[in-house]
Order: C-alpha cells, then sequence, then structure tokens
C-alpha cells in the first residue's frame, strides 16, 4: 500500500476519501470522510513529528539532532502545526532575543559576560 496524499497533486488543496476498504475481509464503507491531520503533512513534517515525539517534545533536543538554531526548530515545528490546521502564537520578539543568546552561549560562540550583558538590556 502507499501512504495518503496530504493534498491534491494538480492544485495543492485539501484531498477527502470516499471509499474504505477492509485489507482482512473486503468490506468497503462508501461516503465523504476527511483524513487525520497527520495525513496532511509532508514526509519531511512527518520525520520532523518522529523525532519532536523521540525528544520528548525538547526543542533543544531537535535542535541538537538536527544541528540547527532553535529558531529554525521552532519555526518547523509552527509549520507542521499550520500544516495539521493549528492557528500558532506569536512568540514575543524578547524572547526570540533571549533565546538566540542562550544558544549561542550554549554553542561557545560567546561568553558569560558577554550573554550577561546582552540579556540585561
Amino acid at each position: 500500500m502507499y501512504p495518503m496524499p496530504g493534498k491534491c497533486p494538480v492544485c495543492g488543496d485539501e484531498l477527502y476519501v470516499e471509499r474504505l476498504v477492509c485489507a482482512q475481509c473486503g468490506t468497503s464503507i462508501q461516503g465523504t470522510f476527511l483524513p487525520q491531520r497527520l495525513s496532511r503533512l509532508s514526509s519531511e513534517q512527518l520525520d520532523f513529528v518522529e523525532l519532536f515525539l523521540r525528544s520528548e517534545g525538547k526543542l533543544n533536543r531537535v535542535q541538537e539532532e538536527l544541528r540547527l538554531s532553535y529558531p529554525t526548530v521552532r519555526n518547523r515545528l509552527h509549520d507542521v502545526m499550520r500544516a495539521m490546521g493549528y492557528e500558532v502564537g506569536e512568540q514575543d520578539a524578547d524572547e526570540v532575543r533571549t533565546q538566540s543568546v542562550l544558544d549561542k552561549l550554549a554553542a561557545g560562540e560567546m561568553t558569560v559576560e558577554e550573554a550577561l550583558r546582552l540579556l540585561t538590556r
């Protein structure tokens, strides 16, 4: 069996299912069914969700695994949420700046003194 595509390959709109069939006995049900939210995701987004779950929802672990910045990982999570039909709250600019400083500190790109100076502005 092939995985169900999440979007129409022609226009990119959402797909729906008209027929379900039991693989064991062949029973079929016809109607109009909406697919699960996860089926809307691309294969790359599903890989991200799998890593996110293995990381117990900790973006810092995802960041380390993918070797990406925290803001990039957070943006990927937001992309997944939007693809699933959820609204994403905007993060405060101060939070983004703080996380960026902490990321650079953790990566050894700045000293503790430099980080403190930037964070206490």
